[in-house]
């Protein structure tokens, strides 16, 4: 098998002209007058879709792009030109672009490029060319089928498939050079219910950084239609959602996306540097209840966020955030933690070589407690049980968010009683972090679905959270 260095040399240097001597050439040509930092990242990326509607095929796509990114930095500012040529001569006039970022000019130094063993989170195989193009759309028939075969309330059926498959290298004048195959495929469906005038909806998701025989079986089918029904089949019975303040019941899983909007964004680097989150300047305080730990960790094996190295060529690491309620750390890329005097944590990302790398999640998540969520829901005399998520919003710099539930339910007496529809959880990420009163011990990762979001940049991310207890929290509602 061979290293990813090697496969990047062999499928995108060695097409362009380029060899370990003329690759360390141009990265001496970044190490110049005032710039302290400079980097190479070259990329070769496949992407494939399928998406159904009611049994037929509506969209398929292919896409493939290679290119280079080249980046200087001096202080805070960064210079920064791409291309999708990867070719000597296009790199140097990139180069030439970006280093103008330089305040005077100097004589260029020789970089001795040290190459990087990487870990092995992840099977460095391109999933687009594991099955036919028939196969992955009779999967998808075979699921949508299902979903329709599961209740006669069932309308409507969307079944969708996306498959990436991304080498990396990045090569910069601290001696880096590293690389990455990265596969990544996802599987969703989305059924519509309808009865008595009412249509709901239901969705459920699956993916990770593995092959398509792992993701493309029966079992998943099962999985995935019991829950997108199940969903819309219960908000078809919800009643409208009380508003007000009360106690909130959080599930495991997928309701770690309000951890990672309301409190994760605010613990990335360029943030803090600058002192525009919440969370500024605030390392050693307490920023949470007892108990409440915080992890963003890369190195979990075939997870969505997961990374071998990051887009910066530093490798993964498990970062604890908060520990016990106390802020101990930031996630960083190279510029951050260089300007703020702290070591990088592998947590620089970009969306592609086009794009400048800047801190941030990869599977970010609250570790377990003790609690069992039957004795949270018992202890609540009236309150919200929320169990899925839809869409959100937070503000970096105050702290407040909004989040909708896709799936919630009212607590009355200590017993769940009705479902509820159009819940919103509105409130401040650190004060909830300090509400929080009960941690239970069934922590747990989303499935594989979440897609993050920062400056214009996509990127895939994990998150997670065990079952929790706010005793304060404002819902919006319509009852």
């Amino acid at each position: 098998m061979h290293s990813p260095i090697a496969t990047l040399n062999e499928s995108v240097l060695a097409p362009g002209g380029l060899d370990l001597d003329r690759l360390q050439g141009l990265v001496g040509r970044l190490s110049v007058g005032s710039v302290d930092y400079g980097d190479l990242f070259f990329e070769r990326a496949e992407a494939e879709s399928w998406s159904l509607e009611d049994g037929e095929v509506k969209d398929a796509s292919f896409h493939q792009d290679t290119g280079v990114g080249v980046r200087a930095v001096a202080g805070d500012r960064q210079g920064f030109a791409y291309s999708s040529e990867v070719s000597e001569s296009r790199i140097r006039d990139a180069i030439d672009a970006a280093v103008r970022i330089q305040k005077d000019s100097g004589e260029t130094t020789t970089v001795a490029l040290q190459p990087k063993v990487s870990p092995c989170l992840y099977q460095p195989m391109n999933p687009i060319l594991e099955q036919a193009s028939q196969q992955k759309i009779e999967y998808l028939k075979t699921l949508d089928a299902a979903a329709r075969a599961a209740d006669p309330r069932i309308s409507e059926v969307q079944a969708s498939l996306t498959i990436s498959y991304r080498e990396i290298l990045v090569a910069a004048t601290d001696g880096t050079l590293a690389a990455d195959v990265r596969p990544l495929v996802r599987l969703s469906l989305t059924v519509l219910a309808q009865a008595n005038g009412r249509r709901e909806r239901g969705s459920s998701g699956l993916g990770g950084r593995y092959d398509l025989a792992t993701l493309l079986t029966p079992a998943h089918i099962a999985q995935l239609v019991d829950q997108a029904v199940a969903q819309a089949l219960v908000n078809l019975e919800a009643i409208d959602a009380p508003a007000g303040e009360f106690p909130v019941v959080l599930g495991s899983g997928w309701p770690g996306v309000l951890l990672h909007e309301a409190v994760g964004h605010g613990l990335e680097g360029d943030f803090n540097r600058k002192g525009s989150s919440f969370y500024s300047g605030k390392i050693g305080t307490r920023v949470a209840a007892p108990g409440v730990t915080v992890v963003d960790d890369g190195t979990l094996v075939d997870r969505r966020g997961s990374l071998n190295v990051d887009d910066e060529g530093v490798q993964s690491q498990r970062n604890v955030l908060i520990e016990d309620g106390l802020l101990v750390g930031y996630m960083q890329d190279k510029m951050n933690a260089r300007l703020m005097g702290v070591p990088p944590t592998g947590n620089g990302r970009r969306e592609s070589y086009a794009h400048l790398p800047m801190p941030r999640m990869t599977n970010t998540f609250m570790e377990a407690g003790t609690a069992h969520r039957d004795d949270m829901i018992r202890s609540v005399k009236k309150g919200v049980l929320a169990v899925n998520f839809g869409g959100g919003q937070v503000d970096i710099t105050s702290g407040q968010f909004v989040f909708a539930a896709s799936e919630a339910y009212l607590i009355e007496d200590g017993q769940v009683t009705a479902p509820i529809k159009g819940a919103t959880l509105i409130g401040h990420g650190p004060k909830v972090m300090q509400a929080i009163s009960m941690i239970g011990a069934d922590v747990a990762l989303d499935t594989g679905i979440g897609v993050c979001g920062k400056n214009g940049q996509s990127v895939p991310v994990g998150v997670g959270q065990p079952s929790l207890k706010i005793d304060r929290l404002t819902v919006g509602g319509t009852a």
